[in-house]
């Protein structure tokens, strides 16, 4: 029997894909655990309609996220730290911070996106990559002051 899987099953397939099965396993596992529906070619043609929707779904988000890699290429953003009698700095400045500039300055940027090997404890003006979609960064400088 030909099942359409609408979940991963392991072992057998992922989501989306076709696969021929034994009738029992298919009425007795797949079908009844809603993890398979019977693979008729209107399940198919919808299948397929949906597969190239998803693909050109995720393809816009990617066009959007190389467009906002161009605009925040070069981008500088300035962060003021609070800092003791002796110069240092209270605390540190995380990519918490720094996202919360970006979204001051228009860039919809979660701090999940902003990459920092450490938090920054000095003062001074660093290089900051923001991933914004696998394989889509930009270059930023924070300068803290």
């Amino acid at each position: 029997m030909k099942v359409l899987l609408l979940q991963d099953v392991k072992g057998q397939g992922k989501k989306g894909e076709i696969i021929s099965v034994s009738d029992g396993y298919a009425n007795n596992f797949l079908l009844k655990k809603g993890l398979g529906v019977v693979a008729t070619a209107d399940k198919i043609n919808s299948a397929a309609i949906h597969e190239q929707a998803v693909l050109k779904q995720k393809e816009a988000q990617r066009q959007k996220a190389q467009d906002d890699a161009d605009k925040l290429k070069g981008q500088t953003v300035r962060i003021v730290a609070s800092t003791g009698a002796q110069g240092k700095m209270y605390g540190s400045i995380t990519n918490k911070e720094i996202a919360e500039e970006l979204t001051k300055m228009g860039f919809a940027v979660d701090k999940k996106q902003v990459v920092l090997k450490e938090p920054i404890r000095v003062k001074g003006n660093y290089s900051v990559t923001v991933k914004l979609y696998a394989e889509i960064s930009a270059n930023i400088t924070v300068t803290v002051d």
